[in-house]
């Protein structure tokens, strides 16, 4: 069963923005904190960016001021703003619930060229 799907990535230059979005199950979704993740080649996954049911967010210090993360309960979809990007933030980009993680989606590909 497929329970998150990740969209929105792309090629992009270095300074440019992309939005990424989410959609998960209504079931996990507003109960749930959700959380950003991303894989770069070579690299262990790490969070990125996460925002609690109530709306309380947290971020990575590689990520601050340049990305925003934003839900709408009424979607059931988590985004990602990214802006400034930089060619070190090339990676696979993936949606989970933080606290109990869910199977892991196909994730959206995130490519910065300088």
């Amino acid at each position: 069963q497929v329970q998150l799907v990740e969209s929105g990535g792309g090629l992009v230059q270095a300074g440019g923005s992309l939005r990424l979005s989410c959609a998960a199950s209504r079931s996990i979704f507003s109960i749930s904190a959700m959380g950003w993740y991303r894989q770069a080649p070579g690299k262990q996954r790490e969070l990125v960016a996460s925002i609690t049911s109530s709306g309380s967010t947290s971020y990575g210090d590689s990520v601050k001021g340049r990305f925003t993360i934003s839900r709408d309960n009424a979607k059931n979809t988590v985004y990602l703003q990214m802006n400034s990007l930089k060619p070190e933030d090339t990676a696979v980009y993936y949606c989970n619930r933080v606290g109990s993680r869910l199977n892991w989606g196909q994730g959206t590909q995130v490519t910065v060229s300088s």
